[in-house]
């Protein structure tokens, strides 16, 4: 039989220091991918894939449970939390039950520790303790952060604390939450317990979100986004919400990795706060997305919810168990990978949006006014077939920053650090249509990721920024007349319609949920923004 290979023991309060458990019945600390998997093997938590990536079930949870996020309402930090339905308030008292709890519950168990970065740029870096039952949430989340040098572990000590406990049930009568799941961050305490979930993103989330209440205050902006940079040592950002490209946009051969999805941007450029990556799989393609494919097709990725055959053959169109398919991989299996997670202050940034209305151009140059507008509104349309509950007509999503769900601040306070730093370096904006053409879902095709690319390296070469452009009569933006490899007709999104009445009905639409979104933010903006992206021809 194969024996593991594991680091020398680490005394119980050492390795569990700052997590409220005194001992466990097996502590594993910090083991490396090749440990983890076997362990997770041992405890049939998953499979391995006929290239030896790690499959695994998340059970009924397949994705984020929104509903069950709170922020604990403690006296030093709870006037400046964005509270609502995204940061639902959680009494101090409720809040050291539920702890209590979860302490209880991992206490004498086979545990596994993590000690992780967050954040690239040492100025700004958080260091992690994730506990857990799991072994392959462990190497999820050894994926995904940061993995300090052997002589950064000596005396590592936590500046947050994470208390995962997928299989602990949660009582709402007994820990004031709302079902048998709840995420609970306290940033006065500096701990997150995650129970009765088994997915592992949100481990990844919890920590974007203490990002995002940490940064702003250094003046720092957190950002969901990915980022590379080109050989000229140009670094570029795309914002987005899943599905829209963010991932796959951002991993170009011509250009340098940065990372995919959690950025700063601070007074010496950007930086990456993870050290892996978690592309969405549904339909990955190997011509397409050569990168990603190749990475999930790797020994240490974790697969989630992925189906393979009895060989361990994947098959990456399958949606039997959910279309959030997941590939969480580090940074340096792709290929083209800017390795210290840092680059120099963005010449480019792009909003990404999957429009399957079919009424956006596929790329439009946007004026400072305007990339505030498209950056508070945070738009994407969602399709039927790709979430549960949704009808027949796609349904349009605005999620603030590109990222409201983990926006523990006011969305107005990235907004205006973005503001800032956009006239201070004079970046520029483009809004990008990655969704539909020709028609609204159903009718009309999804956009080429040729056409796509070829139009991005346009922008990035600086060849866009001398072509000529017209402004579109609905939401005034500037569409290129012509650019190289893309036919003319794909940028103008209303003649690619054969209906034109059409069109304008369906882009009046668009506008007016634009409009009604956008009240939220109508006192908190100055005039231009708030027509920045309204039809000139009202």
């Amino acid at each position: 039989m194969t024996q593991l290979t594991e680091p020398a023991p680490i005394h119980d309060a050492i390795a569990l220091a700052g997590t409220g458990v005194r001992v466990a019945a097996a502590l594993h600390a910090n083991l490396t991918a090749p440990a983890l998997v076997a362990h997770s093997l041992r405890k049939a938590e998953g499979r391995l894939s006929a290239d030896g990536a790690l499959i695994v079930r998340t059970g009924v949870h397949t994705g984020r449970s929104v509903g069950d996020k709170f922020v604990v309402d403690e006296p030093t930090t709870t006037e400046n939390v964005w509270w609502g339905k995204i940061n639902q308030k959680l009494p101090v008292a409720k809040y050291q039950i539920l702890k209590a709890r979860v302490q209880a519950y991992l206490q004498g168990r086979e545990l596994f520790t993590q000690d992780l970065f967050a954040g690239a740029d040492p100025a700004n870096r958080i260091r992690v303790r994730l506990v857990t039952t799991g072994a392959w949430q462990a190497l999820f989340a050894r994926n995904m952060f940061i993995r300090p040098a052997p002589k950064e572990l000596a005396g590592f000590t936590p500046d947050y604390v994470i208390l995962h406990a997928p299989f602990f049930e949660t009582d709402p009568a007994i820990d004031g939450v709302r079902s048998t799941s709840a995420i609970a961050l306290n940033f006065a305490e500096k701990v997150i317990v995650i129970a009765g979930t088994q997915y592992a993103g949100e481990i990844k989330k919890s920590i974007f979100t203490v990002m995002n209440w940490i940064l702003p205050e250094r003046s720092v902006l957190p950002m969901h986004c990915s980022a590379n940079i080109g050989k000229d040592g140009d670094s570029a950002l795309f914002f987005g919400l899943s599905g829209t490209g963010k991932t796959t946009l951002s991993s170009d051969p011509a250009r340098k990795l940065i990372g995919d999805d959690e950025h700063g941007w601070g007074p010496d450029g950007v930086f990456n706060f993870e050290g892996g990556c978690y592309a969405k799989v549904i339909d990955l393609s190997q011509t397409a997305e050569p990168e990603i494919w190749s990475a999930s097709h790797r020994f240490g990725t974790v697969l989630e919810n992925v189906v393979a055959d009895l060989q361990g053959h994947l098959d990456l169109t399958d949606q039997t168990f959910t279309e959030n398919t997941r590939s969480c991989y580090p940074v340096e299996y792709i290929p083209n990978v800017e390795l210290s997670g840092r680059g120099t202050i963005p010449k480019n940034v792009f909003m990404l949006t999957a429009d399957a209305f079919g009424v956006l151009p596929p790329i439009s140059k946007l004026s400072p006014s305007q990339a505030m507008y498209h950056f508070l509104s945070g738009y994407t349309a969602r399709v039927a077939g790709t979430e549960k509950g949704l009808g027949s007509e796609p349904q349009a999503t605005f999620s603030a920053c590109f990222g409201s769900p983990f926006l523990p601040r006011h969305p107005e306070v990235y907004g205006k650090l973005l503001e800032s730093l956009i006239a201070e370096h004079g970046v520029s904006c483009w809004l990008v249509n990655t969704g539909w053409t020709g028609g609204a879902y159903g009718v009309g095709k999804r956009m080429s990721i040729k056409h796509t690319r070829s139009l991005l390296r346009a922008a990035l070469s600086g060849a866009l920024d001398k072509a000529n452009f017209r402004r579109d009569p609905f939401f005034g933006l500037a569409i290129p007349e012509s650019v190289a490899d893309v036919p003319d007709e794909v940028l103008d999104p209303r003649t690619a319609w054969a209906d034109r009445a059409a069109y304008d009905a369906a882009a009046a639409a668009l506008v007016k949920r634009f409009e009604e979104n956008f009240a939220t933010f109508s006192d908190l903006v100055g005039e231009d923004v708030k027509a920045a992206a309204i039809r000139a021809a009202a």
